[in-house]
This record gives structure tokens, C-alpha cells and sequence, in this order.
């Protein structure tokens, strides 16, 4: 029981009250967050969508999601983390509830866009919050979590999704538009805005002040992220991450369709990724936390590519999961690593810009995946697979040569740091459950 209690502590214990609220809001949103996930099933069986066309429109979902994340991005440093999440969470309702309604395929793309956008608004902010209230030290147990609610959420999601699918697809977009707006309630009652700010020039003497091109020339902004080459070759590699995990979502459904699999079949698929995850991801830290963070990254990306290339020769129920099992394991073991040098990479003022550029890969993701994707499986057939685990391998080779020179760059900025810590504005709560909410002074 000891041991029980120790490891308990070890993986969730002194995480802040407010950390756990933003958890929830985030299983809470997941957990009804899958009528994008059958997007491309919708088009093609139900509006009599090509599964190129289906593509293209899946494709401006992820467009919109680019510009998404930048704006999210910009907002979260500047308007507030909590009002950020609010209006992006507000905003998908309405465009969820009018997309369960549209019939015309021109206006389904342009809410797809529009709910791109809104979808990826709110995933800086949420980083950028964790990192806000959690110290550093307790930071991958965080990412930990919040990457095993996202898949508990969606395990849930799959298994609703595949039911609801198949009975009427306009519940699906409502039931999701409801799920939203329960996660916006949960934020908007208990997660306080967590953005600090450095004190802006105007508030030193007028001496001090340097002068206006001067001072214009040294303001950091999303530029400082976008030049930033070691975080930049970082979030190349991610985005080849993205590409692959995007298979499951976009290009997946419709290799099982032509398998002659419903849409049952596909979230069972799903839902057992998921499922690996909530039984397995609490675990994680301790298995990798004795290794170095490229050499994880390497294995993770190696087996999610070969749990990919895997489906060239899937055409029954049973290929397809024995897949899901690998590349799940790929997933998991990637999640804490990938999400802590993200973190460690952002000077603390561009947190959410930093986080911005970082999830940018997603959106992009999610439109390069499904428009180039279609098309080559249409054309390609089963070797559009064995082109992902190509892209995989090649990924996993680009973190190993790059991960000390990326290592000596966190080190470098965390002896730059500041000394001050944010534990005197949101000290973490006592205990494994998470304990009481500390208020700034």
C-alpha cells in the first residue's frame, strides 16, 4: 500500500488546484470532441463527398487550425490565458451546432475552416497555463496528465462517436458542441487567469527609457520564435510526429472503409489506442525518466512508423489493431519528452507565442495529411503507408543527431533564467490529490 501511495505521489501529488481544473475542462472537452474525427466519413457517405474532395475540406479544418494557433498564441500573452479559452470554447459551440445543420459542401468547408481555427485557438493557452502554475520541477508529471486525459477523452469520444455515427450524424456535431460548452463552464468558474507580466517600460523612470526605434528593435514577439533556429529544427521534427498520429484521424477511415470496415470498426481502433493510454500512460515517467530526451524521441518516432507502415498490409479488424498497439506505445512514450522541451525551450514572457509556433504543427498537420494523404491513397493504394513510415524512420534519425546541440541550448537559457519563481504567485498544492488553491499576494 506504501509503494501504491508513493507512486501515486510520484506521478500526480503536488500539482495546484488550478492545474487540475484546466484538466478537467480539458478531459471534459475531449471526451465529446469527435465529430471531427468522422469528418471525412460524413462527406463521403452522407453528402456524397469524393474522397478527394472529403480531403480537401478535411484539409481546410487544418488550415484553419494554423491560423488558429498563432492567434491563440498572441492572445493568451496579451489578452489573458482564461479569456483566451473562454471565447475559443464559446465560438466552437455556435460553429459546431450551424455545422450540424449546413447541407451545402461549399459552406461545410468554410465552418470547417472557421472551427480549425477555433479548435486550435485554446492549446497555447492551456500549455502556456500549466506552465504558469506548475514549477518546473513537477512540469512533465503535468504533461504527463494532460496528455492522459486528452486520450481518455478521446477513448470515450471514439466509443460515443462510433455509435452515434451510425444512428445520425447530426447528434454527433451536437453532442460535441454540448461537451464544449461544459468545459467552457468548468473554466469560466474555476480557472482563474494565470498570465503574469514583466512590468512594461512605462512604468520605469523616463531616464531610462531608450528610445523608440531602440526599444521596438529589442521587443520580443512571435518573430523571436519564428527566428529561433534550435526550437525551429525542434518543431520540424514534431510536425513530422503530428503527420503520422494525423494518419488516424484523416487517411485511416477511409483505408478501413475500402477494407470493407464501418465506422464501429474504426473507433474501436481508436478507442483502444485510448484505452492503452489511460491504463498505461501513468507509468511513462518512470520508464524514461533515466533516459535522454532525443534517445526517447528516436524509439517513440521509430514505432510509430512502423506501426503505420504496418497497415500496407492490414485488411482485417485484427491488423489494424495489432497496428494501434504500436504505434500507441510510440505515442505515449513521446508525450512527456516532447511537451517538456517544448516548454524549456520558450523564454517565460513568449510562452504562448513559443507554444503557438509548437502547435502550429497540428493544424498544419491535420491540412497536409488528409489533402496529400487522399490523393496518394487513391492513387497509391497500401504503399501510402510505407511512404508514412519512411517519413517516420527519417524523423527518428533527425533526433538523434539533433538532440545535444538542443540539449546545450536548454541548458545555456536555464542559466540565463531568472531566480525568482512563480511558486511565490501559485504555490502548488500539498499532497497527491492535488490539495486547496493559493491566491497571489
Amino acid at each position: 500500500m506504501h509503494a501504491l501511495r508513493r507512486w501515486w505521489h510520484d506521478t500526480a501529488g503536488g500539482l495546484p488546484a488550478t492545474f487540475w481544473y484546466l484538466w478537467a475542462g480539458l478531459l471534459i472537452n475531449r471526451a465529446g470532441a469527435f465529430a471531427m474525427l468522422f469528418l471525412s466519413l460524413y462527406l463521403t457517405d452522407v453528402r456524397g463527398a469524393s474522397e478527394g474532395l472529403a480531403g480537401t475540406v478535411v484539409g481546410a479544418y487544418g488550415a484553419g487550425g494554423a491560423a488558429g494557433v498563432l492567434v491563440g498564441g498572441v492572445l493568451a500573452d496579451r489578452w489573458g490565458r482564461r479569456a483566451t479559452l473562454l471565447a475559443a470554447h464559446l465560438a466552437t459551440v455556435g460553429l459546431m451546432v450551424a455545422l450540424a445543420f449546413t447541407r451545402p459542401l461549399l459552406l461545410i468547408a468554410v465552418l470547417s475552416a472557421l472551427i480549425g481555427v477555433v479548435h486550435s485557438m485554446p492549446s497555447p493557452a492551456f500549455v502556456a497555463a500549466i506552465v504558469d502554475v506548475v514549477p518546473a520541477e513537477r512540469r512533465s508529471r503535468a504533461f504527463n496528465l494532460q496528455f492522459w486525459a486528452f486520450n481518455l477523452g478521446m477513448a470515450v469520444a471514439s466509443l460515443l462517436a462510433g455509435v452515434l455515427a451510425e444512428a445520425s450524424f447530426t447528434a454527433l456535431f451536437l453532442v460535441d458542441a454540448g461537451a464544449t460548452l461544459t468545459a467552457a463552464a468548468v473554466i469560466g468558474w474555476k480557472v482563474p487567469e494565470t498570465l503574469r507580466l514583466a512590468r512594461p517600460a512605462a512604468d520605469l523612470p523616463p531616464a531610462t527609457h531608450p528610445p523608440r526605434s531602440v526599444r521596438a528593435a529589442r521587443r520580443p514577439g512571435l518573430h523571436t520564435a519564428l527566428t529561433d533556429r534550435t526550437f525551429l529544427v525542434f518543431v520540424g521534427l514534431t510536425f513530422v510526429l503530428a503527420v503520422l498520429t494525423t494518419q488516424t484521424s484523416t487517411i485511416m477511415p477511409l483505408a478501413m472503409r475500402a477494407d470493407g470496415l464501418g465506422p464501429s470498426a474504426y473507433g474501436l481502433v481508436v478507442a483502444l489506442g485510448g484505452a492503452l493510454i489511460v491504463v498505461g500512460q501513468l507509468f511513462v515517467p518512470r520508464l524514461i525518466d533515466r533516459h535522454r530526451k532525443d534517445v526517447v524521441l528516436a524509439a517513440s518516432t521509430a514505432l510509430l512508423a512502423l506501426g503505420f507502415g504496418a497497415l500496407a498490409l492490414a485488411d482485417e479488424l485484427a491488423i489494424y489493431l495489432g497496428a494501434a498497439v504500436v504505434w500507441t506505445v510510440g505515442s505515449m512514450l513521446a508525450a512527456p519528452p516532447n511537451a517538456q522541451i517544448n516548454a524549456d525551450l520558450a523564454p517565460p514572457q513568449l510562452r504562448a507565442r513559443y507554444q503557438s509556433v509548437f502547435y502550429l504543427t497540428f493544424p498544419a498537420a491535420a491540412f497536409v495529411a488528409p489533402t496529400l494523404g487522399g490523393v496518394s491513397l487513391q492513387h497509391l493504394g497500401d504503399r501510402h503507408w510505407l511512404i508514412v513510415a519512411g517519413l517516420g524512420l527519417l524523423a527518428a534519425l533527425g533526433h538523434l543527431l539533433a538532440g545535444p546541440s538542443r540539449e546545450r541550448h536548454v541548458a545555456a537559457l536555464r542559466r540565463k533564467a531568472p531566480t525568482t519563481s512563480l511558486r511565490s504567485w501559485w504555490a502548488p498544492a500539498g499532497g497527491a490529490g492535488g490539495g486547496g488553491q493559493h491566491s497571489p499576494p
